[in-house]
């Protein structure tokens, strides 16, 4: 079976070195689910278990300092398909049962009114998948959730968190089950799959595609012979390095079967993940970076971020200078793929085009974050790693408060990506600058936000 990851971005590019090909790009985004900084070799990781995914930054260009639009699943998905903060559709943690929404005071599900990417796209003549996880709607006892093909998509298959779950992988009312046709260890590859396929019937056609597996987060379920053992899963770390050497190997099934069908080279890849690992190994899978999953230190939103376009861009740049966020998705591809913006929004993402093709960026940006809107339903993690509930980064500066203006820290990202050192007495115009910004950011967000 077969599984494979892939963003697949082409727009403009020369053949035969001299003439233009009009051809739009494919793109496949690779949203891995959980996935630390440092997981992947190619971002400092040890286990060296990522060749292939190593192989997409050797080939492509590794970005370091991208974000993504929160630190948990359903939030930082909902900023990637609409290119807005998620908070501005009332989703700020992750999906889950009615009364848990209320409690976590968001949301049952993203609005079908909400921009997307796959919608954006089709003005352009893209056909759209979407294939894997989904999470902004449906599942628990969520029943009236708009169905994936709402926003836009014109083939699915997803999990158990979505509006419409693929009874082969969801035989039972829950994530996974021992009952179900196609096993735990074995959903990357039918996603990858069905990737493929659609792909293979869409030929002469671009194709934009959301491969979104579940993979890696816990529980992990590597084998047939460890769900014997352990019928719920685990959290060990073996468990971790036989599913991430699994999901390397995958995409690189997903990469070979781009290139028997001749189409890779004109196709973007983009590889990242939703949100920061959990558990974090005491930080070994966030890259030295404070903060995991559910934080909105570095290690909760900073995310490895990889594009491969062997048409338009140089192999094997770094780039340490662009700061992008999951938010620049839908107006970049737009750009590159010639489609029209949807009217009638206020986008919190920017055209980064020119970046993903390769030009390094050099702009002060402005980011928001928020996470958690009380003490009940956001009350992890525990310890060093737990934030306060906003964060706003301008250039360098990086400040983080609680929305009733306590805990303020600030931190010079420059000299301090890893946040330790508060250095907010030795800066208070900046403090107060910034805290004015975050504070009527938040209050732009939702009616209901005092």
């Amino acid at each position: 079976m077969n599984k494979l990851i892939i963003c697949a971005i082409s727009s403009q590019f020369l053949l035969h070195g001299s003439s233009l090909a009009q051809e739009k790009p494919n793109i496949i985004v690779i949203l891995t689910d959980d996935m630390g900084y440092s997981d992947i070799g190619c971002y400092g990781g040890k286990l060296t278990l990522t060749p292939n995914i190593d192989k997409l930054a050797q080939e492509g260009i590794q970005f370091t300092q991208y974000y993504s639009a929160s630190p948990i699943s359903s939030p930082s998905r909902t900023g990637l398909l609409t290119g807005m903060y998620p908070a501005k559709w009332n989703i700020t943690s992750y999906l889950q049962t009615r009364k848990g929404n209320r409690e976590c005071e968001q949301a049952d599900y993203l609005s079908s009114a909400a921009p997307s990417i796959a919608r954006a796209l089709k003005t352009a003549g893209y056909a759209t998948g979407h294939f894997g996880k989904w999470h902004m709607g449906g599942g628990r006892d969520v029943d009236n959730a708009p169905g994936i093909k709402e926003y836009g998509f014109d083939e699915y298959s997803s999990t158990w968190e979505s509006p419409d779950p693929d009874p082969i992988i969801t035989s039972s009312n829950w994530i996974w089950a021992g009952t179900d046709s196609i096993k735990r260890w074995d959903r990357t590859a039918y996603f990858v799959d069905r990737t493929l396929n659609f792909m293979e019937r869409h030929k002469g056609q671009p194709c934009f595609i959301n491969l979104w597996p579940d993979d890696v987060h816990t529980p992990w379920v590597p084998n047939q012979e460890r769900f014997g053992l352990y019928p719920n899963g685990t959290e060990e770390e073996l468990d971790l390095r036989d599913v991430l050497k699994e999901y390397d190997r995958q995409i690189g099934r997903l990469m070979e079967g781009l290139k028997n069908m001749g189409i890779d080279k004109n196709t973007i890849i983009i590889f990242t993940s939703d949100n920061g690992p959990l558990p974090a190994f005491n930080g070994s899978r966030s890259g030295g970076y404070r903060g995991s999953k559910l934080s909105l230190y570095e290690g909760g939103t900073r995310m490895p971020f990889i594009v491969r376009w062997p048409a338009k861009i140089i192999k094997g740049k770094i780039d340490n200078k662009s700061v992008l966020s999951a938010t620049d998705l839908i107006p970049s591809f737009c750009s590159i793929a010639g489609a029209i913006m949807p009217e009638g929004f206020s986008f919190d993402g920017k055209d980064k085009s020119s970046v993903l093709s390769g030009k390094s960026s050099d702009e002060k940006r402005t980011l928001f974050w928020e996470y958690g809107r009380n003490n009940t339903s956001f009350r992890y993690p525990e310890g060093i790693d737990r934030s306060p509930n906003l964060a706003i980064r301008e250039g360098k500066w990086k400040l983080l408060m609680n929305s009733d203006g306590t805990d303020i820290q600030l931190y010079d990202l420059e000299k301090d990506n890893r946040e330790t050192t508060n250095i907010i007495k030795e800066n208070p115009e900046i403090v107060e600058r910034l805290k004015i910004k975050l504070i009527a950011w938040r209050k732009s967000l939702t009616p209901n936000i005092d």
